[in-house]
C-alpha cells in the first residue's frame, strides 16, 4: 500500500501525498483496538492540502518580505548578511513549535474511539512560550534540565487534551524522569572528557608516562578516538532508553477522568526494533542500488550498441537521464516504505500492546464533545517538515 501510494505521489509531483497520509493514518488507527474497539481517523486530504497551501503563502511572505527587510537592516548596520541569517533562523524556531502543537490539535480532533471524539484545546502560542522558556533553561544548564523540559511540555499538551467531555491530566513531577536521564549525562560527560584528552595529546596535557604506557602518542590517540566512538554510541543508546522510559513514566501518571493509564514499553524491545528494522532497511537499499547500478550499466550498453559505435564521449543519452531521475525518486520512495514496514509498524504495535486502561467503568460516563472545526489541518507541520505523526 505504501509503495503504491508513494508511486502515485511521485507521478502527481507530490499532490497525492495528502491522500496517501490520510489513507495510511486510517489504516494505522483502525489497527489499534483498545478493548476490541478500533480507533477511527476521520481527517480529510482536502483539509491537509488547504492547510499546506495557507502555510506556504504565509511562509513565502516571511521568506520574501521579512527576510528582505532583515537583509537590508543587516547590511545597513553590520555591513554584512550574517546578522540577517541568524535573526531569520531564530524567527523560524517559534513557528516550529507552533506547527507541532497545531498538528497535534488537528490529529486529535479527527480521531475517535467508540464514536467519541478526541480534542486539544487551542493554545499554540502558549505552547510556543513554554517551549522557548524551557529550551533556554535547558541550554543554559548544558542539558541538565532536559527532564524538566520533557515533563512540562508534555504536561502542557496533556492537560489540554480531551476525550469527549473528559479532561486528561498529567500527574507526577519532572524529578521522576531524572533517574532515566543520568546515563545520558554520564556518557556525554565522559565523551567531553575524552575530547579534552585528545586535545591534550597535542598540547602536552597528557603525561609522558601515560603516553609511553600505551605505546606512544599515536597509540594513545587511537585508543582515545575509539573510546570516543564507543561513548557516542553508548550516549545514543542511553538517549533512546531515556525516551522510552520517559514515555512510559509520563503515560502511567496520566488520568482521563476516572480512567487510569498504564504504559510499560520495554527498552530492549524498542532497541531491537530499531536495530533490526534499520539493518533490514539497509539490506533492501543495498539491493536496490545494486539493481539500479546494473540497470544503468545495461542501459548504457544498449545505447552504445544502438548507436553502432557513434556515441560521443561525454554525451548523456535521454534514456540514462530518465533512468537516473526515476532511480532518484524511487530511492526515497523505497526508503519510506521499507521503514514503515520494518520500524514504524513494529514500534506502534509494541507501544499499543504495552498500554492498558484501568478503572474503565468511568468510560460509560463520558459524553460526546462538539466537533473542532479546525480546517487548516497540519499545514505548517507539512511545510516545515517537523515530523508530526505519520
Amino acid at each position: 500500500m505504501s509503495l503504491k501510494m508513494g508511486a502515485l505521489t511521485v507521478l502527481t509531483l507530490g499532490f497525492y501525498r495528502f491522500w496517501m497520509k490520510t489513507r495510511l493514518r486510517r489504516w494505522y488507527w483502525s489497527a489499534i483496538r483498545p478493548g476490541g474497539h478500533p480507533m477511527e481517523y476521520v481527517g480529510l486530504p482536502e483539509e491537509k492540502l488547504l492547510g499546506f497551501l495557507i502555510a506556504v503563502v504565509i511562509l513565502a511572505f516571511y521568506i520574501g518580505v521579512v527576510n528582505l527587510i532583515l537583509m537590508f537592516l543587516s547590511f545597513s548596520v553590520f555591513q554584512g548578511n550574517g546578522a540577517a541569517y541568524v535573526v531569520s533562523a531564530m524567527g523560524v524556531v517559534p513557528l516550529w513549535f507552533f506547527a507541532r502543537y497545531r498538528a497535534r490539535r488537528y490529529i486529535l480532533a479527527r480521531t475517535r474511539w467508540r464514536g467519541i471524539r478526541f480534542g486539544l484545546e487551542p493554545g499554540a502560542w502558549g505552547y510556543v512560550k513554554q517551549a522557548l522558556w524551557h529550551w533556554v533553561l535547558t541550554l543554559l544548564t548544558l542539558g541538565l534540565l532536559w527532564p524538566r523540559k520533557t515533563f512540562y511540555l508534555e504536561k502542557y499538551i496533556t492537560d489540554r487534551t480531551r476525550f469527549g467531555d473528559a479532561s486528561m491530566v498529567q500527574g507526577g513531577n519532572w524529578k521522576m524522569l531524572v533517574g532515566s536521564f543520568w546515563p545520558v549525562v554520564a556518557f556525554v560527560a565522559a565523551g567531553g572528557l575524552m575530547v579534552l584528552m585528545l586535545e591534550g595529546t597535542d598540547r602536552g596535557w597528557i603525561s609522558d608516562s601515560t603516553i609511553d604506557a600505551l605505546g606512544g602518542l599515536d597509540q594513545l590517540q587511537r585508543v582515545l578516538i575509539w573510546g570516543l566512538v564507543a561513548l557516542v554510541g553508548l550516549a545514543g543508546m542511553a538517549a533512546l532508553r531515556y525516551r522510552v522510559r520517559a514515555l512510559g513514566i509520563l503515560a502511567s501518571h496520566r488520568r482521563l477522568g476516572g480512567v487510569r493509564l498504564l504504559a510499560q514499553p520495554r527498552v530492549g524491545r524498542v532497541m531491537w526494533i530499531y536495530g533490526l528494522g534499520y539493518f533490514l532497511t539497509g539490506l533492501v537499499m543495498v539491493l536496490f542500488f545494486l539493481l539500479f547500478g546494473f540497470g544503468m550499466v545495461m542501459t548504457g550498453m544498449a545505447e552504445v550498441a544502438i548507436s553502432a559505435g557513434q556515441a560521443r564521449l561525454g554525451s548523456i543519452s535521454p534514456a540514462l537521464i530518465v533512468v537516473s531521475v526515476m532511480g532518484y525518486f524511487l530511492m526515497f520512495l523505497l526508503w519510506s516504505s521499507v521503514v514503515s514496514v520494518f520500524v514504524t509498524l513494529p514500534l506502534l504495535r509494541h507501544y499499543a500492546e504495552t498500554l492498558s486502561l484501568h478503572d474503565t467503568e468511568a468510560l460509560g460516563d463520558i459524553a460526546q464533545r462538539a466537533r473542532d472545526e479546525f480546517a487548516e489541518a497540519e499545514g505548517f507541520a507539512e511545510a516545515l517538515d517537523v515530523g508530526a505523526a505519520i
